[in-house]
């Protein structure tokens, strides 16, 4: 039955003043246990996981604000299900943190396993990171109308394979839940082919004595053989181990007349260990995910914030993920005007939606920059920014004719002659002699990226772009102080979870940090300028006239006996 205790509601009794002295409760309340007490808890999305249990049967749930806090901390401080529940039932931080009462405090393994599935499954993470930055953005008073992104990779808990052993791993896989399930099935396949795969995973093939590429061809063929055999048997083929066979099968090998070659080369999109079907493979880092990252980089804030984290498979390209970094930052008003990135964002497609949505994008044009910098290119000539038509030419001369063509997207200058082949500038000039007439073509994203190279040739955008740099120090900080460049997770639901919640914990641990630099008086205007928040974030919760989710009744509330009024 749902049983929850509102952090706000104010208490008679303090059981954590006979417990501590009153040094121990003035360190705790004003560090980060107290923060996060008086200012996070209250943000937790206890109402959705309430909607998992029942309001009129069964015993009282873990109180769920308490909970989802637990959750929060064990993935910023990267602990394991054990450490987390050591922490909950031994640690004072923890427990004065979380509102709970040592008197009282018990939790199991199960328990916050339980808990870890309904935040991934619901993507309650995404929730808590965008209600707990939103409170300290506002509080902090940030400008976020300067952001820098940028991606980095990150490691699920999985082996890293070749592709002999990822063949090999997958077929053992299958084999195991097969004898497991269908033992008749099991047993009619073939005893040299059962014993091949009977080693443990680390000592697969450790016996092979013959070249590496003819125990390859035998796997691959066992391979085949096994996918082929059970193809048409729906109560396997339904099997997640049969369809990472077949997935590898596809992904690997080039089947032709039932026979089986391995490809030479595979692309990123593959699956690195059946175990995390969702990893894939980057050519520069590796197998795995990553996540994109946008920080404020405002040079007027006293710190800088994460303000949007996306996850992805580790093959993504950058240069689909501008777009969809920029959504979600609009969404929850924190649409920057300016967001800096590298070159693989700056595509001239990017920029152009970018600007559709308010937001300059400013970034290195990828490609190699002209030879000569005394060259001259399109951006020299005066072009009309609507009809894309040449006016002039960099020395003033006027087109002969200049016809933009709207279905190929094309424009094709004609020069005067007379003109050209006397111009000083000739052999610089990107004016071509064609069959006797001088001609230039361009496109309008020919002409853009003109632009844009010429742009960043000067001193200013260099002096203006420097501070994206930035962006690698919080990258690398994230996995040296959470844990993030190693995940103890797998797949994606619980890879966004982790990352989601280490940034979130991140701002946080930031902005207590500059809380502490300010002193006592610092902290004490922090927590007002939080106050007002707190009925404003509890009113965006669900919508407008639906119902609370935990509606008290008589049965299921009661006084909240280990809540300590705010420092």
């Amino acid at each position: 039955m749902r049983y929850a205790v509102d952090p706000r509601q104010m208490t008679l009794f303090e059981p954590a003043s006979a417990m501590f002295s009153a040094m121990t409760i003035k360190y705790l309340s004003s560090d980060w246990p107290g923060v996060f007490r008086d200012q996070m808890l209250h943000l937790m999305p206890a109402e959705a996981l309430g909607k998992h249990f029942s309001d009129q049967v069964g015993c009282h749930t873990k109180e769920p604000y308490g909970m989802a806090g637990a959750i929060f901390l064990k993935e910023y401080f990267d602990l394991t299900i054990p450490q987390t529940v050591e922490r909950y039932l031994t640690d004072a931080a923890w427990q004065y943190a979380l509102n709970v009462n040592p008197m009282e405090a018990s939790l199991s393994h199960a328990t916050v396993e339980r808990y870890l599935k309904l935040f991934a499954e619901d993507d309650l993470a995404g929730e808590v990171f965008h209600r707990v930055t939103s409170a300290l953005i506002e509080a902090l008073d940030l400008d976020v109308s300067r952001q820098r992104v940028d991606s980095t990779h990150i490691c699920s808990d999985m082996a890293t394979f070749g592709r002999t052993k990822l063949m090999g791993v997958t077929i053992k896989r299958f084999l195991v839940q097969l004898k497991r399930h269908h033992p008749e099935l099991y047993g009619a396949l073939d005893m040299d082919l059962l014993a091949r795969y009977a080693p443990s995973q680390a000592k697969l093939f450790g016996d092979f004595t013959g070249p590496r590429t003819a125990l390859r061809q035998r796997v691959a063929e066992d391979l085949l053989l096994l996918v082929s055999r059970f193809a048409d048997d729906e109560k396997v083929t339904g099997r997640s181990s049969y369809k990472a066979m077949a997935r590898v099968l596809a992904e690997q090998c080039d089947v032709r007349e039932e026979t089986v070659e391995l490809k030479k080369k595979t692309g990123g999109d593959v699956m690195q260990n059946p175990s995390d079907p969702d990893a894939t493979y980057d050519g520069h880092k590796g197998p795995g995910h990553q996540a994109q990252i946008a920080e404020t980089c405002s040079e007027e804030n006293e710190i800088q914030l994460i303000t949007g984290v996306e996850t992805e498979p580790a093959h993504a390209s950058d240069q689909n993920a501008c777009v969809p970094m920029i959504d979600p930052l609009e969404a929850h008003d924190r649409k920057p005007e300016i967001l800096y990135a590298d070159g693989q964002y700056g595509s001239d497609a990017n920029v152009v939606e970018a600007a559709k949505r308010g937001v300059d994008l400013p970034s290195p044009v990828a490609g190699a920059p002209r030879q000569n910098p005394d060259d001259l290119t399109i951006d020299d000539f005066v072009v009309g920014e609507e009809t894309q038509t040449v006016e002039c030419c960099p020395h003033g001369h006027e087109a002969g004719s200049s016809v933009h063509d709207p279905d190929k997207g094309r424009t094709r200058t004609v020069m005067d002659a007379s003109h050209c082949s006397a111009c000083p500038c000739r052999n610089q000039c990107p004016v071509k002699q064609v069959r006797g007439e001088y001609v230039i073509e361009h496109t309008a994203a020919e002409h853009r990226l003109a632009s844009r190279r010429a742009e960043q040739a000067t001193e200013a955008f260099r002096e203006n772009y420097a501070i994206r740099g930035g962006g690698e120090s919080v990258n690398a900080g994230l996995k040296r102080k959470t844990g993030m460049g190693r995940l103890r997770v797998r797949g994606s639901p619980r890879v966004r979870m982790a990352v989601l919640l280490r940034c979130a914990g991140w701002n946080l641990f930031r902005a207590l940090a500059a809380m502490k630099q300010r002193g006592i008086a610092g902290i004490g205007a922090f927590f007002a300028a939080l106050a007002p928040l707190r009925s404003l974030l509890r009113r965006h919760r669900r919508p407008i006239g639906a119902p609370d989710a935990f509606d008290m009744t008589p049965t299921t509330f009661r006084p909240n006996l280990s809540m300590h009024a705010a420092a």
